[in-house]
């Protein structure tokens, strides 16, 4: 089957050259001259591991292929996907759907009879509706099919994603359209393992909104309890597994954190919100995920604040870990960048250390030093925040570590080492969801006996009335 990609973003080209690892023919379409240049020297301008030797193969064997001519791309194809952005709009939260509407008119004209036109950028509920009636105005309506077909990929693992799904959902209104990705899907994925879920195209609209809300709903609220966890002397690592192995609650997205970041969970949320005021439905509890997820980020600069005895005023402090999580370069609403604005604010020197992100964090942070090396990155400094949880970084020699550092101040805000080890080898330790009971004065190294769940009031009242930027 051919099939044509508009868009050569994460979820465009990931998509293509998975569709081409199937044996399809794709053509991945993009206005972008540069990026489609790069493309075809076999150069892909998103970090995702694996996609790169993919796209190298594919377009070797002629499966893949890469354009400007939109005409030149669908020309014989059987499906096209609409994979273009749909970012937040300024100061409004919705989804911004101006590059879906241009696609859908841009296409409309070209597109052969009996043509699936597929949007897979997540998008509002009735989008589709609008797709349809824009190309219906150029063609005879019952001579194409819209559908919706949703994707479900997590950076940094979203090859696997596609190939091997958890399911796929795909809204159709008509026999057409069903037959075809029907046909699509299920010569690829079997049956009895990946569940194809039909339903009506808002229906699967709705589910990728859903799903996130959900998603990002279940992180705040371990992030919650690993708050409470910290007051009552609870482990949160203990609580999330004891929760999780409940298979009706499961152990995925029970890591406490800084908070959730990336370009999918804030957004979605955000247009989820703003789909349910359009038709005048409350739906309070994303409306609290959103707002207790905004304020964890800045919150946990606090940690840091606290594990320094309340001032971090001159001191240096290392950053290991700068994207959203592991695996990707992306940056877009990572936690890091509130976290260090406002340690800045309060006056300290960061130095930062991310095995791929720095050259996208390089364009948001400023006043920050950037170090390939993370030992180096820590040398001399007065704490070291673990913000991303690298496999690199979890693997760092932490004796090592502490013999490069002016103070042995550890703030693990993603529980990624053994904190009893770190302590033993005379690091102070400040984590997620665990409680310190035991504060060392880090001129004199000497211990300091503090109230359990100790923290710095007056700097908690400043971040309550700071900035309200949008991270």
């Amino acid at each position: 089957m051919k099939i044509a990609v508009i868009g050569t973003g994460y979820v465009g080209l990931v998509s293509g050259t998975c569709f081409a690892a199937w044996g399809h023919e794709v053509v991945c379409v993009d206005k972008n001259v540069e990026k489609i240049d790069s493309l075809e020297r076999g150069i892909v301008p998103i970090y995702e591991p694996g996609l790169d030797e993919l796209v190298e193969r594919h377009s070797a064997a002629g499966r893949l292929s890469f354009t400007c001519n939109l005409a030149e791309a669908l020309k014989g194809a059987s499906v096209v996907f609409i994979a273009v952005g749909t970012p937040p709009r300024a100061g409004h939260g919705d989804a911004d759907l101006s590059f879906v509407y241009m696609a859908a008119r841009e296409l409309a004209p070209l597109i052969d009879d009996d043509t699936v036109v597929v949007v897979k950028s997540t998008v509002p509920v009735g989008t589709g509706d609008v797709v349809q009636k824009i190309i219906a105005s150029v063609r005879e309506m019952g001579t194409f099919s819209v559908a919706s077909n949703p994707e479900f990929l997590r950076e940094g693992v979203a090859i696997r994603d596609f190939l091997e799904p958890d399911r796929v959902v795909i809204g159709v209104e008509d026999e057409r359209g069903r037959k075809v990705l029907m046909e699509l899907y299920g010569a690829s994925l079997d049956a009895r393992i990946t569940p194809i879920v039909v339903t009506q195209r808002r229906t699967s609209e709705l589910i990728k909104y859903a799903s996130n809300a959900f998603l990002a709903t279940k992180i705040t609220f371990i992030n919650e309890l690993a708050d409470l966890c910290e007051q009552v002397g609870s482990n949160v690592s203990e609580l999330a597994l004891g929760m999780g192995l409940d298979k009706r609650i499961g152990t995925s997205f029970l890591n406490a954190g800084p908070g959730y970041g990336g370009s999918c969970f804030p957004k979605d949320t955000m247009a989820l919100l703003r789909t349910a005021q359009d038709y005048g439905v409350a739906v309070r509890i994303v409306e609290e995920t959103v707002t207790a997820n905004e304020a964890r980020k800045r919150r946990m600069a606090l940690k840091v604040v606290d594990a320094l005895d309340g001032d971090v005023q001159g001191r240096t402090i290392a950053v290991l870990g700068l994207t959203f999580k592991p695996d990707t370069d992306d940056m877009r609403d990572a936690p890091s960048v509130p976290l260090i604005e406002t340690l800045q604010r309060f006056g300290a020197t960061i130095r930062a250390h991310d095995p791929v992100g720095m050259d996208n964090a390089s364009r948001i942070l400023t006043d920050v030093e950037f170090f390939d090396d993370a030992y180096e990155c820590a040398r001399n400094a007065d704490a070291v925040v673990v913000i991303t949880e690298w496999a690199s970084i979890r693997k760092l020699d932490l004796a090592r570590l502490k013999e490069t550092m002016r103070h042995a101040v550890l703030v693990d805000l993603r529980n990624a080492f053994d904190h009893g080890f770190a302590e033993k080898i005379g690091f102070r330790v400040s984590a997620i969801g665990r409680s310190t009971t035991t504060r060392y004065d880090t001129s004199t190294s000497a211990p300091l006996s503090l109230p359990l769940g100790r923290t710095a009031k007056d700097n908690h009242k400043e971040i309550a009335g700071g900035s309200n930027d949008n991270l």
